[in-house]
C-alpha cells in the first residue's frame, strides 16, 4: 500500500526555490547530489529553472507521471495543494509545515481539512511537522541529511533531532546503517502500523528502530507489532512518560502520550524491545539487525582482569540474565591452556594468561561456546587494546583472534559482543570484528544492554505460540442475559450498573461472588438477613452514589435483629445527608465475607490502546501501596501467571513466614473472566472488582462496579 510513496520513483517539490536557505532549494540539492535514480519535478510558478532542473507552475503542468510530492509551503496552503495532488494522482506527499492540531483548536481544525482533502483526493500523507524522509536503497533524501549510511535499519521517528543524533551515531560508528528514515511526525494518515507492514516485508531492512512520543491507533499497532517481531525485532524508546515529558511530547507533535505502564507492558507483550536510555537505542537495533538472537537466556564472561567481568556480572544479574557455571569438561579445557591462578567459574578471567598472546582469546572463546549451557559471549576489558597498550607486535595475535571470532559467530550461530577499554581508538582488531558483525562498545552498560536485548528477543520468540494478537471477537461470549442487563439500564437513562446488577453480570460468567438482596424496608432487610446463616453487610443502592463509603453507605458485621435494622436507618439517613437528590433503591444485604488477601481486578479504556486491565493488592492497600500492574487485554492463562509476578506483592501468593499460600489458578481464572467479560460486552467503559477476597481455596468477589460508556 505504501510502495509508491516510500519506494517513489518520482519526486515533485511543491515550493522549490532558488534561496539556498530554503528547504525547497536543499531538497532539490540534495536528491541531485545523492544521485538519486528517479525523476526530479521542482514546482514554483515564479521560477523558470532551477538546479538545471526545468521549474513547473503547478504540479498538473507535469508531464510524467509523479509518486512523491514534498510539500514545502505554509501550513495554510495545502489542503488546497493537496487537491492539485489528488488530479495528478500523486500517489503521497510528505508534509514539512507545522502549526497543525499541536497548536491547539485552530490549528486542530486545520489538520482535519487536511486529512479530509487527503481522503478525498487518495494522496496518503507523512507528517504534518516532519522533517522528512530518506530512501537510502534509491538516494532519495527529503530530509537533507549529508551521508546518512546506508544499512539495514529501517527508522521511524517523532523527532528530527532524535533522527539526526541517531543517524549521526551510525555515521560515527562506520559499521550499520539505514534503509529507511522516516519522520512521522503528527501521524495525522499514515499511522505507525502501516510503516511496520511495510518494513515487515521490505527484503532489506533487517530491524525497526523507533523512537515514540504518542501513536493514534495503539491497538492496531500492537496487531502489526504481533506480526512483525517474529520475523524481524522492533526495538523502541517511548518518550512522554512523565507528566512533564507528556506535555512537551504534546506540544511537539499534538500526539498523546499514554500511560508509560500500559505502554511498555503493551509492547513488551508484542515482542517489542523496549528501551528507556537513548544511548542504548542504536547499539541495541544494529545488535538486533546482526546477531542472532540468544535462545537459553544464558551468558558467559570472558575477561582479562577481576573488575570489569564484576561489573559485567552484575549488570547482566539485574537484567534477570543467567550465568551458568561451566561444565567440568569446559573447565578441563580451560584450565590446560590458562595460568593457575585463572577463574573458571563464569565469569572466566584469563589472570594474565593473554599478556604475551591475544590470541588465546580465541582459543578460550571456541571452547567456552562449545559448552551447551551457554548461549553467547561477553569479552570484556582490554581486547583490541594489546598492540597499543602494550607491545604493538601483540596486535597481530588480536587480529588472528579477530578473524577466529567472526568464523565462529557464523558457525556456532551463537553471538560473541566484545567491551573493549579502546573501542574509540583505532585498532584494526576491533575493526575486523565490527566487520562480522561483533558489537563492539567501551561502555560496559550498553554491552549488557545488547546482551539482554538478544536475550529477552530469544525468550519472545521461544514464546510466542503463546501471546496474545491483540484481537478481540467482540460478542462472541456474551451472554443474553448479561446483555439485557445493559439494556435495562440503559433503558433507565444509567451507565453505571448497580452493584447486584454489576455481580449478577460477572456471576453468569462464572465469577464467584454473593450477590445478596435488595430490601426496600428494614423489615425486608432482617428477613433477608435471619435466612443468612452467618454476619451480613449492608450497602446502600443508588446510581447516584458510586463511592458507597464515602456516604458512609456501608456497615459490616451485622447480625442480631436489632443490628440490622438501626443500620438499615443510619444508612439511608447518610445517603440522604450525601446526596439529597440521590435515587435510592435500597439497601443490599449480602453475606459477609471471611477474612482472607484482598485484592483488586479492574479493567478501563486506555486512550491508545483500548481495554487493560489492573491487577494488584486491594481494599484499601490498593491506595496506599500502589502496587499495581496494567495489562492489554485479551489475555490467556499464561499471560495471567506473568501479569501475577509483575507485582511486588507476588510473593503473598505463595505463603510468608509458614503461612500457607492463596489460591492462584482460581484467581487466574477470574483474570481471565474479566477478559472474557469486556471482549463479550463493548459497552463496558469500566469496571472494579474491589476487594476480592482470596483464601486458600477459592475466592470471593465482595464487591463490583460496572460503569457503561456513555
Amino acid at each position: 500500500m505504501l510502495e509508491k510513496v516510500l519506494n517513489a520513483k518520482s519526486v515533485a517539490i511543491i515550493g522549490a526555490s532558488k534561496n539556498k536557505t530554503k528547504r525547497g532549494y536543499q531538497a532539490i540539492k540534495t536528491l541531485k547530489a545523492d544521485g538519486f535514480e528517479g525523476q526530479i519535478y521542482p514546482v514554483n510558478p515564479k521560477e523558470d529553472m532551477i538546479l538545471g532542473f526545468r521549474c513547473y507552475k503547478d504540479i498538473t503542468d507535469i508531464e510524467g507521471s509523479v509518486d512523491l510530492a514534498l510539500i514545502t509551503t505554509p501550513a495554510r496552503t495545502i489542503p488546497g495543494i493537496l487537491k492539485r495532488c489528488g488530479e495528478k494522482n500523486v500517489a503521497g506527499a510528505v508534509i514539512i509545515a507545522g502549526g497543525f492540531r499541536e497548536l491547539g483548536d485552530k490549528g486542530k481544525k486545520l489538520e482535519e481539512d487536511l486529512v479530509a482533502a487527503a481522503k478525498e483526493t487518495g494522496v496518503r500523507l507523512i507528517g504534518p511537522n516532519t522533517s522528512g524522509m530518506i530512501n537510502l536503497k534509491s538516494n532519495m533524501n527529503l530530509v537533507g541529511i549529508q551521508n546518512a549510511p546506508k544499512g539495514h535499519i529501517a527508522l521511524l521517528c517523532q523527532s528530527g533531532n532524535m533522527a539526526l543524533t541517531l543517524i549521526t551515531e551510525a555515521t560515527i560508528r562506520k559499521h550499520e546503517g539505514f534503509t529507511y528514515y522516516v519522520g512521522v511526525g503528527n501521524e495525522s494518515d499514515i499511522k505507525f502500523h502501516e510503516y511496520l507492514e511495510f518494513f515487515r516485508n521490505d527484503p532489506d531492512t533487517k530491524s525497526i528502530l523507533m523512537y515514540v512520543e504518542g501513536m493514534s491507533e495503539g491497538r492496531k499497532f500492537l496487531q502489526e507489532a504481533h506480526n512483525t517481531s517474529i520475523k524481524k525485532p522492533i526495538i523502541l524508546l517511548k518518550s512522554g512518560r512523565s507528566a512533564t515529558g507528556k506535555k512537551s511530547a504534546g506540544s511537539h507533535t499534538g500526539s498523546l502520550a499514554g500511560m508509560s505502564e500500559v505502554a511498555n507492558r503493551a509492547y513488551e507483550r508484542a515482542g517489542i524491545i523496549v528501551i528507556e536510555n537513548s544511548d542504548e537505542l542504536f547499539p541495541v537495533a544494529e545488535t538486533l539487525s546482526s546477531q542472532p538472537s540468544i535462545k537459553n537466556n544464558s551468558i558467559a564472561i570472558l575477561a582479562d582482569g577481576g573488575g570489569h567481568a564484576t561489573i559485567a556480572a552484575d549488570l547482566l544479574t539485574d537484567h534477570n540474565i543467567n550465568m551458568p557455571e561451566l561444565s567440568d569438561k569446559t573447565k578441563e579445557k580451560l584450565r590446560k591452556i590458562l595460568p593457575e591462578a585463572a577463574s573458571l567459574i563464569n565469569p572466566v578471567d584469563v589472570a594474565g594468561g593473554t599478556d604475551s598472546d591475544p590470541s588465546l582469546f580465541a582459543d578460550c572463546a571456541k571452547i567456552i561456546l562449545k559448552d551447551p549451557s551457554v548461549g553467547g559471549l561477553l569479552v570484556v576489558g582490554l581486547f583490541g587494546g594489546y598492540g597499543i597498550r602494550f607491545e604493538e607486535s601483540l596486535s597481530i595475535g588480536e587480529e588472528a583472534a579477530a578473524h577466529r571470532f567472526g568464523a565462529m559467530v557464523k558457525k556456532k550461530s551463537k553471538p560473541i559482543f566484545v567491551h573493549s577499554l579502546y573501542s574509540s581508538y583505532e585498532s584494526r582488531a576491533l575493526d575486523l570484528l565490527r566487520h562480522y558483525d561483533i558489537p563492539v562498545h567501551d561502555s560496559l552498560d550498553i554491552s549488557c544492554k545488547c546482551v539482554a536485548s538478544l536475550c529477552k528477543y530469544g525468550n519472545y520468540l521461544k514464546s510466542y505460540h503463546a501471546k496474545t494478537n491483540f484481537i478481540f471477537n467482540w460478542r462472541a461470549m456474551a451472554r443474553k442475559e448479561g446483555v439485557q442487563i445493559i439494556e435495562n439500564a440503559r433503558k433507565e437513562g444509567r451507565h453505571v450498573l448497580l452493584e447486584h446488577e454489576a455481580k449478577q453480570l460477572i456471576k453468569l460468567h462464572g465469577a464467584p461472588t454473593s450477590i445478596g438482596q435488595v430490601a426496600k424496608t428494614e423489615d425486608e432487610a432482617w428477613e433477608i438477613a435471619s435466612k443468612i446463616k452467618a454476619s451480613v453487610v449492608l450497602k446502600i443502592v443508588s446510581p447516584d452514589i458510586l463511592h458507597k463509603s464515602d456516604a458512609k453507605g456501608v456497615m459490616l458485621n451485622l447480625s442480631s435483629e436489632s443490628d440490622v435494622r438501626k443500620g438499615f436507618r443510619q444508612i439511608i439517613k447518610s445517603a440522604n445527608a450525601y446526596n439529597p437528590d440521590a435515587d435510592i433503591r435500597g439497601i443490599l444485604v449480602a453475606p459477609m465475607a471471611q477474612k482472607g488477601l484482598e485484592i483488586i481486578i479492574g479493567t478501563k479504556i486506555d486512550e491508545q490502546f483500548g481495554p487493560v486491565i489492573m491487577y494488584g493488592l486491594g481494599g484499601i492497600m490498593v491506595e496506599i501501596m500502589k502496587d499495581v500492574t496494567f495489562w492489554v487485554l485479551p489475555i490467556n492463562p499464561t499471560s495471567c501467571k506473568k501479569m501475577l509476578e509483575d507485582t511486588r506483592s507476588s510473593i503473598l501468593l505463595d505463603g510468608v513466614r509458614g503461612q500457607k499460600g492463596y489460591d492462584k489458578k482460581s484467581l487466574k481464572k477470574l483474570i481471565s473472566m474479566c477478559s472474557e467479560l469486556i471482549e463479550s460486552y463493548p459497552e463496558i467503559e469500566e469496571m472494579d472488582l474491589n476487594p476480592v477476597i482470596l483464601y486458600e481455596q477459592g475466592l470471593d468477589v465482595v464487591d463490583a462496579r460496572i460503569i457503561l460508556k456513555k
